[in-house]
């Protein structure tokens, strides 16, 4: 089963080490700057949840026919071909999105094509190339941006339910 934390999480350090037999502590240098004591595993834990889930595809990756859950923000450098319910999504200069999507916050440097359904508001920087159905709450387009399709102004109504099967934030 997967966790909140992601695919890759750091594993405990020691945890497959051999049980060494206790030594002596040797005197820290003078110069050396005091030891920070680490956290509780309770106060870790609670530190973990307050992160964001935090995506980003890299440069080099494609991913294609994938569902993307429970990531407040997700920044494509590479491709992806994909459905997204998020709160921040980046696409930067190099990176192409098809698909649908649906978050609070867009910021466009790339390319996107499909369904983008923005709560709050839509930025297309002047490299950016968005095309499809397109609907916000609010949009900056900035001087040499392309921007085609169908689009359309959220209602304070529709911006506020958000999506099927997603809480809106409170504002």
């Amino acid at each position: 089963m997967l966790q909140k934390d992601g695919f890759f999480r750091r594993r405990e350090e020691n945890q497959y080490a051999k049980q060494a037999t206790p030594t002596t502590t040797p005197a820290p240098a003078a110069n050396a700057a005091p030891a920070i004591p680490e956290p509780a595993p309770a106060a870790r834990a609670e530190a973990r949840d307050e992160r964001q889930a935090k995506l980003v595809v890299g440069p080099q990756i494609k991913i294609k026919g994938v569902e993307i859950s429970d990531c407040d923000t997700l920044v494509v450098e590479g491709r992806i071909e994909a459905t997204l319910d998020s709160r921040v999504l980046e696409i930067t200069e190099h990176g192409v999105f098809q698909g649908t999507i649906a978050v609070d916050n867009a910021e466009i440097h790339g390319r996107f094509d499909g369904e983008l359904t923005v709560r709050k508001q839509l930025i297309i920087h002047g490299t950016g190339k968005v095309s499809g159905k397109i609907r916000y709450a609010k949009i900056k387009v900035e001087e040499g941006a392309e921007l085609a399709g169908e689009i359309s102004v959220l209602d304070k109504s529709t911006a506020s339910i958000g999506v099927p099967g997603r809480r809106a934030n409170a504002a």
